[in-house]
This record gives structure tokens, C-alpha cells and sequence, in this order.
């Protein structure tokens, strides 16, 4: 089965804002030497963006600044993201950062769409069991831990994402590739009736809006929610809970 990929839209400057994405699903292609397939970039093309192609250590440089950016968001939570606090954790100047992603909302919108691409890339192409390898229900588990653990950290960029989009954000690209995930994981599974609507039904337990208020109102922890997923995925696919 052949995968969308996606951007988020990053505009440089504003308050952080998540306006509805118009997004071009692609899909990605083996070279033919057997390497990894390659992710295509989404959406409409920067004016000369042949001749603006960002150089390789530039593009290094970035990954690097937002994987600390991710763990600071980890250890602190998002409220413990600054530029000045990014700028000490990588090692770098304050004004290397400012000049990267703008000001802070640019960093918050790149870390998420960082995010994304991450969990993506672990779920096409990383290892079992999340990655291809594993048993299609023991991805299915692994799946929505790894989405658990992604809306604990990030849940605030992701709820305000998904409450931006509004009904659209079933239509669009970023939800039909996760949907397309599970869709490929129960058929793999054998599982019996509409895969799609099945699938709808097992993203809505997976909504940032959600898990946020079951944590940080009704006080459940990743580890109770993680566990009712697993009940929920043993009960569809008729695997022993």
C-alpha cells in the first residue's frame, strides 16, 4: 500500500494558528537499487524552490535544533520552550534560533510538524513493532501508544491543530494517512466488517482534545489510557485482551 506524506504549513511569523491546510497527497517510490523509499514533500512549491534548495548541513542543523526542542518539550513541558532555553541546549547562539524559525509561535509550528513527520517515518519505515516487521495487531497496539506518548508531550500543539481544522480535518491528508494505517493493519489482521469505519472509530480515542481531558481533568495517566487501548484493539480484532 502506498502512503500520503505531509506537511504542516509554517508561516514565519503570527501567533500560533493552525488554519486549514490545503495539502496534495503523494506518495513515495523505491529507487531502484533497493534504498529506503523516499518521503516527498507536499503542497504548493516556493518560487524558485529549485534554486532555494536548502543545503544538507542546513537541513542537518535544523533536525538537530528541533529533536532538542522535542526534548525540552519532554523533560518541561511546552511552557519550558524558549528561545533562550533551545538556543543553551543545542549550543548555540540565541540568534541562530530567531534567525531558524522567527520567534517562538515559528519554533512551536515547526516542532509539531517535526513531530509528525517523525511519527510518520516510525511507522512506514521504523522497526517493530511499530515500524513494518511485527504482527499487523501488535502494530496496532504500538500505534496508539506511540500516539499516547506523543499528546502528553506535545498535546497542546496538537489539540489546538485538530480543533482549527474543524470537520475538515476528515477530509484532509494528515488524518486519511493514519486512517490509511490502520485501514492496511485490520485487513492484515483478518478482521471482519468496514475497515474504514473501524478505523474512524479507533482515531477518535486517539484525539489530542480527548486524551488531554481524560489526563488533565479525569486524571488518568498514559499507562491506564495505553491499557484501554490495547483492551479496545484485542476487542475488534477478536485477539484474547
Amino acid at each position: 500500500m502506498r502512503y500520503p506524506t505531509f506537511h504542516r504549513h509554517q508561516p514565519d511569523h503570527g501567533p500560533i494558528t493552525f488554519p486549514r491546510r490545503h495539502v496534495i497527497p503523494v506518495t513515495y517510490s523505491t529507487p531502484p537499487n533497493g534504498d529506503r523509499p523516499l518521503l516527498l514533500p507536499i503542497g504548493p512549491s516556493l518560487p524558485d524552490a529549485e534554486a532555494q534548495v536548502e543545503r544538507a548541513d542546513a537541513a542537518r542543523n535544523r533536525r538537530l535544533l528541533l529533536d532538542a526542542a522535542q526534548q525540552l518539550v519532554r523533560e518541561q513541558g511546552v511552557e519550558g520552550l524558549t528561545m533562550d532555553e533551545l538556543a543553551k541546549r543545542a549550543g548555540v547562539g540565541k540568534g541562530t534560533v530567531f534567525r531558524r524559525f522567527g520567534n517562538r509561535s515559528g519554533l512551536m509550528r515547526a516542532l509539531l510538524d517535526h513531530s509528525e513527520r517523525k511519527y510518520q517515518e516510525a511507522f512506514i519505515f521504523g522497526p517493530p513493532p511499530l515500524g513494518p516487521g511485527a504482527p499487523p495487531v501488535e502494530r496496532l497496539v504500538a500505534f496508539g501508544r506511540a500516539r499516547l506518548l506523543d499528546i502528553e508531550v506535545e498535546g497542546e500543539l496538537h489539540r489546538a491543530a485538530e480543533i482549527s481544522e474543524g470537520d475538515g480535518r476528515y477530509t484532509g491528508a494528515p488524518y486519511n494517512l493514519l486512517k490509511s494505517h490502520v485501514v492496511l493493519l485490520l485487513r492484515e489482521a483478518g478482521v471482519d466488517g468496514d475497515h474504514a469505519l473501524l478505523a474512524d472509530s479507533l482515531l477518535a480515542g486517539l484525539d489530542a482534545p480527548l486524551l488531554m481531558y481524560q489526563m488533565r481533568v479525569l486524571g488518568y495517566s498514559r499507562e491506564q489510557i495505553g491499557a484501554n487501548w490495547d483492551r479496545v484493539v484485542a476487542r475488534i480484532v477478536g485477539a484474547p485482551a
